[in-house]
């Protein structure tokens, strides 16, 4: 064979093998055996081999390619990858309708020829948002894969291209010819089949199984390997056109994605009026077990490209489309025991330890009760017949009590009087509802409070967490915080799951966290009463010449403030006031810090701006992830112009800035009537100060 016609020869067989494998994996149809597209895709890859010139980008050998990488390569995404707000009942979709007339109204827009709104809706995919970029080449044809990547934060996502190409619904060349660049944007999920395949061979192999499908797909898209990517069979629905191609309708742009030679889901509906989709809703609630995938609700979007337009983007979500979510899924259990857990500060909080249950995909054994006066709400008793559910797919909590399926062996539930772990008698002050154990030398509140002290807010050193931290308080290698600072690779070699070169890790990251910011240290602290916003305020209010202060300053000073100076202090209460006053006026408090200041522990000044910013005297509550910041380097952010962050929403605060994915918070601000901002709009108070 010549090199021409072996060049022939590797086109003719990449169109073929493009065929079938668009008519299997996209179509659900197949003209010849597995067998027989096998040889062909042998026949290709050995002429390839000898021919290594005609390897193109969009040869089906090229599906699994390359050695695994070291790491993931960031991608901007040229439009922002949005997720959608959750509406959980009739109700809200009125609400949500309602919304987007009046502002239809308020920009002078109308629906196409004076029609009402009309909606496209979809199946929501338990998966993993995915964008692809298809590339024309330079002497023109059809649109080649040129890069794939996750949702990342929305604006910048992770280069997964080659996890992408093993999978074989994501075709690597497009079957219209184009010119300009094509943006599509689905989800690669897994099929049940496949997600207990998995399971089945990880528990013959002795190792702990997945929790859900949807985890199982994205961490198989942020493999390393793409051969690993390739053996767990994912497939993609493609489900939004970016690009300009003609269309005028969500509808017309799934056509265009078919066309294109893209899977997409044949369960979506066009619906006329909200009538319509909720009996689309209603439809896939009572039939989703069937469907071979997960899915949690379904999408709807406003039919019309302009409309939809028009509405524009409130927060992390698009005004014109919504998630209206399944209700809880639910599973019956029984409470086979309450225990009690102490926190760092002694609160007392009963936990329900339950028959262990799947919920949606993961295995529930435990719920919180949260009081005693919970536990009196729901008439929870041990041995209780229960029905527990995930709020939002999420958090584990107690619906309701069975007890009609009760025997008469159910025991009522009595708050212990001592604490469990040191046998100290518990206190509950007058009109609160927290019981606590106030010995500061309670193992388990010793636990809480390492667990505290290293976390994110405060000395955040990473790859120290509880599980690590366990073993370290059993094996008496620490029994307060700065011991962790004196700690040595051979102290952490014997641990379960450490080698050398993880004790090194381990040891440069508790080294690098020796300096510290005030709020933060102040935080680390643990003073009852004192969360992240009091440390700053009291950061702010202390004044020190240098940038740097060591252990003993900070100690003399704050043994200097009276209860008043303390009192005085705007947005610190009485209470806490008195906790901050006691607690640097005990002794074992202060061998502790002198204890940290011969670990080498030294504290970044704070410095107010001098300057005076539009921030100052400006309240901000945070939901959500946020674009390009940390949580911690965001609320840092606003206090370094003078601006406040309080962790709930009242008619004091200013601004709510609203993230990927927010909380009640956001519920509450608009109730409230307080402003809401996006991420985008938040980040901008920055750049133009």
């Amino acid at each position: 064979m010549t090199r021409e016609q072996a060049k022939k020869r590797i086109e003719k067989l990449k169109k073929l093998i493009n065929y079938h494998r668009y008519l299997y994996h996209v179509l659900d149809k197949q003209e010849i055996s597995d067998s027989a597209l096998d040889s062909l895709k042998k026949e290709l890859f050995d002429l390839e081999q000898k021919y290594p010139e005609f390897i193109s980008l969009d040869s089906p050998t090229q599906r699994i390619g390359g050695l695994p990488l070291k790491k993931f390569e960031k991608i901007k995404h040229s439009q922002p990858m949005l997720s959608f707000n959750d509406a959980f009942s009739e109700e809200d979709m009125e609400d949500w309708e309602e919304r987007i007339k009046k502002l239809l109204n308020e920009k002078g827009t109308v629906p196409d020829q004076g029609q009402s709104l009309s909606y496209f809706c979809e199946l929501k995919f338990d998966g993993l948002a995915i964008e692809l970029i298809y590339r024309t080449p330079t002497k023109g044809g059809y649109p080649i894969l040129k890069t794939g990547s996750t949702r990342g934060d929305g604006i910048i996502g992770e280069n997964v291209t080659q996890n992408l190409k093993t999978i074989d619904s994501i075709p690597l060349r497009l079957r219209r010819e184009e010119e300009k660049e094509i943006i599509v944007r689905g989800e690669a999920i897994i099929f049940k089949k496949d997600f207990l395949k998995i399971n089945k061979m990880r528990e013959k192999a002795g190792l702990p199984v997945y929790a859900n499908p949807r985890n199982v797909a994205a961490g198989s898209i942020r493999q390393l390997d793409p051969k690993i990517t390739a053996q767990r069979n994912l497939t993609f629905f493609a489900y939004d056109l970016i690009s300009n191609l003609g269309q005028t309708t969500h509808q017309e742009e799934h056509k265009i994605l078919k066309d294109l030679g893209f899977k997409t889901n044949p369960y979506s509906r066009f619906c006329k009026d909200l009538k319509e989709v909720f009996e689309f809703r209603e439809q896939w609630k009572k039939n989703r077990e069937k469907l071979e995938y997960e899915i949690d609700g379904i999408v709807a979007i406003v039919n019309q490209n302009k409309i939809f337009q028009k509405l524009g983007v409130v927060g992390k979500a698009p005004r014109g489309a919504i998630a209206y979510k399944f209700p809880l899924k639910e599973a019956e259990t029984i409470v086979e025991d309450i225990k009690i857990q102490v926190g760092r500060t002694g609160a007392v909080t009963p936990v329900a330890c339950l028959k262990p249950v799947k919920v949606g995909g993961v295995t529930i054994s435990r719920a919180t009760l949260h009081n005693e006066d919970e536990i009196k709400r729901l008439g929870v008793k041990i041995g209780d017949t229960v029905i527990v559910g995930r709020a939002g797919d999420v958090i584990p909590e107690v619906v309701k009590i069975l007890k009609e399926l009760r025997t008469g062996k159910e025991k009522i539930f009595k708050m212990p009087k001592v604490c469990p772990f040191c046998g100290t008698k518990l206190v509950k002050p007058t009109e609160k509802v927290i019981w606590r154990c106030p010995n500061p030398k309670c193992q388990a509140r010793q636990r809480r409070y390492l667990y505290h002290f290293v976390s994110k807010g405060a000395f955040n050193i990473e790859g120290l967490g509880p599980r690590i931290i366990d073993q370290l308080f059993e094996k008496n290698l620490i029994s307060d915080p700065a011991d962790i600072f004196q700690l040595k690779e051979g102290d952490l070699i014997p641990l379960e799951g450490f080698a050398e070169k993880a004790a090194e890790n381990l040891i440069s990251a508790i080294k690098a966290k020796k300096e510290i910011d005030f709020a933060r240290f102040i935080y680390a602290l643990g003073l009852k009463e004192v969360g992240e916003e009091t440390s700053a305020l009291l950061a702010q209010k202390l004044k020190f010449k240098s940038e740097k202060l060591k252990i003993e300053e900070l100690t003399e000073a704050f043994q200097k403030l009276s209860l008043e100076d303390l009192q005085s202090i705007k947005d610190i209460g009485p209470v806490a006031a008195q906790s901050i006053y006691d607690w640097f006026r005990q002794k074992q408090n202060i061998m502790f810090l002198e204890k940290l200041g011969k670990v080498g522990i030294t504290i970044k000044n704070y410095q107010l701006p001098t300057t005076n910013y539009k921030l100052s005297g400006k309240t901000f509550v945070l939901t959500g992830s946020l674009t390009n910041l940390t949580r911690e380097e965001a609320k840092e952010k606003i206090r370094n112009l003078g601006g406040k962050v309080s962790e709930a929403v009242s008619k004091k605060t200013d601004f709510v800035v609203v993230g990927r994915e927010p909380g009640a918070k956001l519920e509450q601000a608009k109730k409230m009537g307080v402003k809401i901002i996006s991420d985008k709009e938040f980040l901008k108070m920055f750049t133009t100060h």
